[in-house]
Order: structure tokens, then C-alpha cells, then sequence
């Protein structure tokens, strides 16, 4: 139990976090960094990528513009994050033997966000990284020995079977060990062939080897202080470390990307549904908040884990529709550079036309563009985005097209016994929210951050937006006046073929004698 405040729980404490050189990862370490400045070390697991060294890596990450507040206002707490060379789905994280004697010695508090996000991954490479990742990591954690407290971040669309969402661990659809051992020796065919069956209500291998994941999880509720966290879909930040920052086209912003650069024609969504979102921030927030409570919870008082779900909620009521119009309207207002067409794609609930659309006004584009980009010797490009957008809205969509009611009552009290400094610098539902302006920051966010379109360029982009609009309009006209003279030519020729066939009967004796003169 303690009395202590955040800032003063965290302070001499060495933090591990899995999945930290992504999206929530990098927000987290900020978050740190700046609010809970006495902390001792941020041990980040990184593996080598693309020639670069972890400690490569760790150096890079540190030059972001997440971090621009730290390095001006505390640049020496960087130094503080430190690279741990290892591997989510290796035994024992890869580690060699001097990095895990140092994370067990000193190490106290948890974050496990890592995991595979690609939401169109096969179940053998979802359950290694989501499932057996996390056993991995539980394991090390056991092993360690101050540890106060242990993070595990899950989704809260990992039980999509129920509407109704409690803060509470559910039963699991299989023995999670059982499931681990079985993607390692079955082959690929096999394991696809009844990848349908073992997901049963799940649209996804992501959210089945989530939910795998949270039952392993409660199987260690009896050995180390443990959490869940359920984050549901995240979008970009509301105020920390500024306003819009995003660093990841995933989601909604990617969606808003492509449908601002008129890439993206339809959109299955139904416009009534809640918006299950939340700012990463508010996200980040409430799991340095988890943290630091789950020391404030008898752990001998019975084996469950304390379970939060991470969203709106009931705080804003918001609906796909009115953020897709607002987010549309906004769009015309902060445009992006260099649009390939003029952005007046709409949502649907009509499968037909809504893939008719996609025929129509994507694919078929997609293909004349490569045609020409072929003809002038160049790259093609068009029609492989084309697809890795189809598969992304058709994961997209299982969540846009239903509706749920997460419970967010433990996530909410997380504020109840802060005081004021701390209740500021972890504000979750304690917030003015202002729906408009926060779409206005999502828009910069995702033109400055994801797209490396600075501001200057608006007033160019605005001009183009014009141009588009025009070129738009005149298109439709050419194509409406098009489609009426094939159908006055349809019906000239209808009419003669009427006239012909009539002619012929009326030299057939009888039914000749029928037809009207």
C-alpha cells in the first residue's frame, strides 16, 4: 500500500517496457521522461532493424519530435533510456545473460506493450509475437526482484462476442498453451485450414492471440502484482506531448490520410454507432496511473487482476458519422499537399454500392494510372496501394460496422485519491473536451507528423484543393453528358430494332393480321 504521489511512487524506480519504439510505446517514455522526472532507468527491449543497432535504434527514436519538450525543458533525463537488445518472440526475450541479471536486479515496474499490430497477420506469426511474447516476458518478470508492478496491454476488441464490455477478465475460448504449442508444429497449410474454426466469433488473428493473451495473463495473478489495460482504437494525441501527434497511419488516420488525398472513394461504416476511440495520451495516462495503483491493492485478498477499459466511454458521446462529417468538413478547411483526387468520398452500409464504388472510382483508376506510369517508363505505385488498402478497411470495417458499450468505471476512478498536481499532469476524463478543435489537431497531426507536409504549405494545398474541385466537377459533367448520349443512342437503337422485329411480324400470316397498322 502507499500514500505517495505518481510522481513520487516512480521516482528511483527502473522501468521495463516491451513495444516501446511504437506508437504508445514512444508517448509512454515521454511521458516519463518529462512527469516523473526522478525516475532512475527506462529499459527499452529492441532487437536490430534495418542495419541499425538497438542502441542505433534508441539514439533515433530520441531525435523525434515526441521528444522535443524533453530535450528543451530536461535534456538530460534522454540519457535515461536505455537499449535492451532482445527479441518479443525468442525464449527468454533473446536476452543475453548480463541484460536480464540487470532487468532482474533492478527493474520494479512492467509495461508489456509489445505486440504484432498487423491486423491481417496469420495466426502462427500473431500468437509467436501477441501470445507467446507475453509468456515470455511474464516469465522474466517473475524472476525479478523488486517488482512492484506489471502492465499488460491488451485491446478492448479482444472480446468482440460481447456488446457489453465489463472490466473483468474473461473465459478463454482455448488453453492458451495448448494454442502456442500448436502453431510451432503444425505446418502453414494445416494451421490455415482451421485458423476459422479456432477464431470462431473473431474477425482477426490479432484480436484472438489478445485474448489468448489475457488468459495467460491471469494465470500469473497469483505470482506477480499484474494489470490489464484495454486500450480500444487509439487516435492521435489531444494535448501531450502536443496537440496532434501521431507518428502512425494505422486506424482512423491512416483512413483520414487516404480519404483526404481522395485516395479513398467508400467507406463501409455505419454512421450511428459510437466511436470507440481515445486519445493517446489519455491512453498513456491511465497506464502510468495503473501502475502506480496497483500498489495500492491487497494482493492476497484473492487471485483477480484489475482489469480497465481504455476509451470514450460515456465521458463524450461521439458517433462514426459526426466524426467522419466533421473530419470531411476539416479536410477542405486544412487539406493535404498533393491529393490525387478531389476528397468527397462518403461512409455506406450497403455492401453492393459500397463495392461498386471501390470498382469504380479506385480500382479501375488505380490500374489506368499504372498503365501510364508504365507507358512513360516510371514506377507503378497506384494499384499496390490500392490493395493494401483494401485489406486494411476490410479489417477496418468488423469494427466500424458494429457497436459497443465499453464499461470504463475502474479507469475512471484511477483519479479519485490524486491530488491536484497530479490530476493535471495525468488528466483522463477530468478534461474540456472540444470534439471540433480536437479534429482540427488530428488533421495537422497527421499533416505534419505522418505525412511531413509542414504548415506553410496550406495556402498551396488550399489552391490545388480548388483546382481538384474544379477538375472534379467539369469530370462529372463530361462523364453525365457521356452516359446520356449512350443511352439516347441505347434507346435510338432499341427503337430500331423495335421497328425492324414489328416489320418482320407483320408479313406472318395471323399474327400479322394482330399488330395495328
Amino acid at each position: 500500500m502507499t500514500n505517495e504521489s505518481v510522481c513520487e511512487w516512480y521516482t528511483g524506480r527502473s522501468v521495463f517496457i516491451t513495444g516501446g519504439t511504437g506508437y504508445m510505446g514512444k508517448v509512454l517514455i515521454e511521458k516519463l521522461l518529462r512527469d516523473c522526472g526522478g525516475i532512475k532507468t527506462i529499459y527499452v527491449l529492441c532487437r536490430p532493424k534495418k542495419g541499425f543497432s538497438p542502441t542505433a535504434r534508441i539514439e533515433q527514436i530520441r531525435k523525434l519530435a515526441v521528444f522535443e519538450r524533453v530535450r528543451t525543458e530536461f535534456p538530460d533525463r534522454l540519457k535515461k533510456i536505455k537499449a535492451m537488445e532482445g527479441d518479443l518472440g525468442l525464449p527468454g526475450l533473446g536476452l543475453s545473460s548480463e541484460n536480464k541479471s540487470i532487468l532482474v536486479d533492478e527493474v520494479s515496474i512492467v509495461f508489456n506493450g509489445a505486440a504484432s499490430l498487423r491486423l491481417e497477420s496469420g495466426l502462427k506469426d500473431a500468437i509467436r509475437q501477441n501470445t507467446t511474447g507475453t509468456k515470455h516476458v511474464l516469465d522474466l518478470a517473475v524472476e525479478m526482484k523488486n517488482l512492484a508492478s506489471f502492465v499488460h496491454l491488451s485491446t478492448a476488441f479482444c472480446h468482440c462476442e460481447y456488446d457489453t464490455l465489463e472490466e473483468t477478465i474473461y473465459p478463454s475460448p482455448a488453453n492458451p498453451e495448448d494454442v502456442m504449442r500448436a502453431v510451432e508444429w503444425m505446418d502453414d497449410h494445416t494451421l490455415e485450414t482451421i485458423t476459422p474454426r479456432l477464431l470462431g466469433p473473431h474477425p482477426n488473428c490479432y484480436t484472438y492471440s489478445k485474448r489468448l493473451a489475457e488468459s495467460l495473463v491471469s494465470e500469473y495473478a497469483n505470482r506477480i502484482p499484474i494489470s490489464v489495460a484495454r486500450p480500444s482504437i487509439v487516435t492521435p494525441s489531444f494535448k501531450d506531448p502536443v496537440p496532434g501527434w501521431v507518428d502512425s497511419l494505422n486506424g482512423p488516420v491512416g483512413v483520414i490520410v487516404a480519404g483526404g488525398k481522395g485516395v479513398i472513394r467508400s467507406m463501409l461504416c455505419s454512421p450511428d454507432f459510437e466511436a470507440e476511440v481515445v486519445p493517446v495520451d489519455i491512453a498513456i495516462n491511465a497506464l502510468v496511473l495503473i501502475a502506480w495503483k496497483r500498489t495500492t491493492i491487497d494482493n492476497t485478498i484473492d487471485d483477480m487482476v484489475p482489469c480497465y477499459n481504455i476509451s470514450k466511454g460515456d465521458i463524450v458521446r461521439l458517433t462514426w458519422g459526426e466524426v467522419l462529417a466533421k473530419g470531411k468538413r476539416y479536410a477542405y478547411e486544412y487539406p493535404f499537399d498533393a491529393g490525387l483526387w478531389y476528397p468527397n468520398g462518403s461512409i455506406r452500409t450497403n455492401k453492393f454500392v459500397h463495392y461498386f464504388i471501390v470498382f469504380m472510382l479506385q480500382v479501375i483508376p488505380a490500374y489506368l494510372i499504372d498503365g501510364i506510369m508504365i507507358l512513360a517508363r516510371q514506377k507503378t505505385f497506384m494499384v499496390r496501394v490500392q490493395k493494401r488498402i483494401a485489406v486494411g478497411m476490410d479489417v477496418l470495417q468488423y469494427f466500424t460496422m458494429r457497436g459497443w458499450n465499453f464499461k470504463i468505471e475502474n479507469t475512471k476512478a484511477l483519479i479519485n485519491n490524486l491530488n491536484e498536481e497530479d490530476r493535471k499532469k495525468f488528466f483522463i476524463q477530468n478534461t474540456e473536451i472540444d470534439v471540433e478543435k480536437y479534429m482540427i489537431q488530428v488533421l495537422l497531426g497527421a499533416r505534419q507528423y505522418c505525412m511531413k507536409e509542414p504548415l506553410a504549405n496550406l495556402d498551396r494545398a488550399r489552391f490545388h484543393l480548388k483546382l481538384q474541385y474544379w477538375l472534379n466537377l467539369v469530370t462529372q459533367l463530361v462523364f453525365g453528358v457521356l452516359l446520356l448520349w449512350l443511352f439516347v443512342r441505347a434507346f435510338d437503337s432499341f427503337k430500331y430494332l423495335l421497328d425492324s422485329t414489328t416489320n418482320s411480324f407483320t408479313n406472318v400470316p395471323i399474327i400479322g393480321s394482330l399488330i395495328p397498322k
